[in-house]
């Protein structure tokens, strides 16, 4: 059986408000996740709008003015930033302490190949999109095709990880309203994903000849276009097709099952003491966070006025439901 019916029998036996609440939540995470996979911590209001942003992937035509789009809304603050394609040369990597010196892991493509390079990317994004070409390969394809050529300065990695979102919803691969944690798993397994990015870069480093600018930047001196244009997938596939198989088999069904497990005890609470959605929430999160049992500081402030029998009645029921999870 394909992934994608897999996938499609596993979203219909869960029920439509289940499925709809492990699908935000699940997009919330992702859209964290991607900025943590960058190494950066923005604002709650920014993640909510990448979120979003990936919530719609699929509903809209992929192409090169498209892409240009999601960098705007991936780069909030373009004061420092060149938005577009690159003009100069680009890596990924670190600068030599002492003197500034490029020491890169990946040589992204010239700047003046760009337009060449993406224009293909979006021609074989085109054609492939016809046919019944499979849908997990199509997202390694154009997804890891985007960030080896690196078209921008900045927001290509999640750009790159939008790309898995749009292609797996556009084919139909995914169930409409759910959204795959693509980078949710992929920071779980982030050197896994940091391998198989090395897969395609490492080798490359030694057949481009490159000098340093005099803004460590690196200039590429011969041509190299042909690296970007033709490249083996198969590792990227197979990383691709591992997480997507996991997100399918272990990752949104126990989102669900937590879910289910959640409404029990929200449940209980509410019908053993008259206390306000925003307080059982959390209450049940103070419990998650320490084992089951309510902490000495939470007792004494946010929930001082439950009563020693209420609590241990509360702290019961989520052993019961939750399982045991003390000590």
């Amino acid at each position: 059986m394909k992934l994608s019916q897999v996938a499609i029998n596993q979203a219909g036996k869960i029920h439509a408000d289940l499925l709809s609440r492990a699908a935000a939540f699940l997009l919330l995470k992702d859209s964290k996740a991607s900025y943590t996979i960058e190494g950066e911590a923005p604002p709650h209001s920014r993640i909510e709008r990448w979120g979003k942003i990936i919530g719609e992937a699929g509903q809209r035509q992929i192409d090169i003015q498209e892409l240009k789009y999601l960098q705007t809304i991936v780069i909030a603050d373009n004061r420092f930033v060149e938005l577009g394609y690159r003009t100069e040369g680009g890596f990924v990597g670190e600068h030599d302490r002492p003197t500034g010196m490029p020491m890169p892991d990946h040589i992204s493509a010239r700047a003046e190949d760009l337009e060449s390079l993406l224009s293909g990317l979006m021609e074989t994004y085109q054609l492939l999109g016809k046919g019944d070409f499979d849908a997990v390969l199509m997202a390694a394809l154009i997804a890891f095709g985007f960030v080896f050529i690196h078209p921008f300065e900045d927001g290509n990695g999640r750009i790159h990880r939008y790309l898995f979102h749009h292609v797996l919803a556009e084919k139909g691969f995914v169930p409409k309203g759910l959204v795959f944690p693509v980078s949710a798993v992929i920071l779980e397994h982030i050197e896994d994903y940091r391998k198989t990015l090395e897969n395609y870069s490492k080798p490359r480093l030694n057949l481009i000849e490159w000098r340093p600018t005099e803004k460590n930047n690196v200039e590429v001196l011969h041509e190299t276009i042909d690296l970007y244009r033709y490249f083996d997938a198969t590792r990227q596939a197979e990383f691709l097709f591992e997480y997507v198989a996991e997100t399918i088999n272990k990752t949104l069904p126990e989102e669900v099952e937590y879910l289910k497990k959640y409404d029990l005890l929200n449940n209980f609470i509410k019908n053993y003491i008259d206390m306000p959605d925003r307080l059982v929430d959390l209450l049940i999160r103070f419990l998650q966070q320490n084992n089951g049992q309510l902490s000495r500081r939470a007792r004494e402030k946010e929930f001082k006025q439950l009563t020693d029998a209420e609590m241990l009645a509360i702290e019961h029921k989520y052993d019961d439901i939750f399982g045991n999870t003390k000590g």
